[in-house]
């Protein structure tokens, strides 16, 4: 019998660092819907569009830490695109609306960015590579 776990404390410290914020993220995202902020999000000039990229991106955010926590490949790969999935939304409101537009949010950024690094460490991949399945 297989049993699933939510977080993972024996993988490497980059990997089980990043389950923790993925799933910090997704909550944050679920909190700023219910209070409302998600409106406020356009991705492609389309508010539409911005709450469905939220909540796709929260998903995604989710499983991959999940997928991660119970060492699968998919999990690892999900959240390669979910983590930098946002920055290149930032890129293209960079061209959209000037260079103002990335540091609207700059708290964003900072978790976009370490996201990133945690997930794309030699460590986490090198892991990834020998212990997923």
């Amino acid at each position: 019998m297989t049993s699933r776990v939510w977080i993972n404390p024996r993988q490497p410290q980059t990997l089980y660092i990043a389950q923790i914020l993925m799933y910090f993220q997704g909550a944050m995202a679920l909190l700023a819907g219910f209070i409302g902020w998600i409106g406020e999000v356009e991705v492609f000039g389309s508010a539409t569009l911005g709450a469905l990229w939220v909540l796709l991106m929260t998903v995604g955010l989710v499983a991959a830490a999940f997928g991660i926590a119970n060492q699968r490949r998919w999990g690892y790969r999900l959240a390669v695109v979910a983590v930098c999935a946002p920055l290149l939304l930032r890129v293209e409101l960079l061209f959209r609306d000037g260079p103002g537009s990335l540091f609207r949010n700059p708290l964003d950024l900072l978790f976009s960015v370490a996201l990133v690094a945690l997930v794309l460490h030699p460590l986490s991949v090198a892991y990834q590579k020998v212990w997923f399945s």
